[in-house]
């Protein structure tokens, strides 16, 4: 069972998921936060799987609410999942800095909803849709969005280097196991001891480590 938190200040749109989840086996709806601080405290008290989090709040908003919750040590085990629309591109990369495991539009199908759920639940980070890519890209291929030092990650190997450049492609563990004719456990402990070597908390986090520490250079679009 996915226990999930639903943090939005519009109630028809908790209203909604609500509905939607409930009707959906394998989903438990543990609580409703209408900004920031609930959602923060909500998190606290019911210790969901996943927390569904808008950006926009009053009060504390969804990317304050996201660093508090991915930065509390009593929360390893909650992850977030952001909700945004097409015109808030460096909201969307502000929240996968502050430790979000990937976002959702809007109006995103609400069977793509599930499918984010279940991604984000079983470990794996929501980043596959090229719009996500072309986020990252973008804010992180501004100097000025480089914070990590590049000694923190001085540890990683050329074969660990040419793994991160894969994940951060967007590639799953299966697919990274293909194309480096390995196997997906092997892939799977690259990807681990990656992780460990740069402190990211999960796989979205990774990612954005690769590019601000400068280990993965973005790539402009042709």
């Amino acid at each position: 069972m996915i226990r999930v938190l639903l943090a939005d200040d519009q109630i028809l749109v908790r209203a909604g998921f609500r509905v939607l989840l409930e009707t959906e086996d394998g989903f438990d709806v543990v609580g409703e936060a209408g900004d920031g601080e609930q959602a923060v405290a909500g998190a606290i008290e019911h210790r969901p799987d996943i927390v569904v989090m808008d950006v926009r709040m009053p009060g504390v908003d969804g990317l304050e609410a996201t660093r508090r919750i991915t930065a509390n040590p009593e929360l390893a085990g909650t992850k977030v999942l952001v909700l945004t629309t097409f015109d808030v591109d460096e909201y969307v990369y502000e929240a996968l800095r502050a430790g979000a495991s990937g976002f959702l539009l809007k109006d995103t199908e609400p069977v793509e909803l599930l499918r984010a759920l279940r991604v984000v639940a079983s470990g794996e980070a929501l980043l596959a849709p090229t719009v996500t890519r072309r986020l990252i890209q973008e804010f992180v291929g501004r100097p000025e969005n480089r914070r990590i030092d590049t000694s923190a990650v001085r540890e990683i190997t050329d074969r660990e280097r040419e793994v991160l450049g894969l994940v951060a492609g967007g590639m799953s563990n299966d697919e990274i196991a293909a194309h480096l004719v390995i196997s997906t456990a092997t892939a799977r402990t690259h990807v681990s001891r990656i992780m460990t070597k740069i402190g990211a908390r999960d796989r979205a986090q990774l990612v954005v480590l690769a590019y601000e520490s400068g280990l993965v250079t973005p790539r402009r679009p042709a």
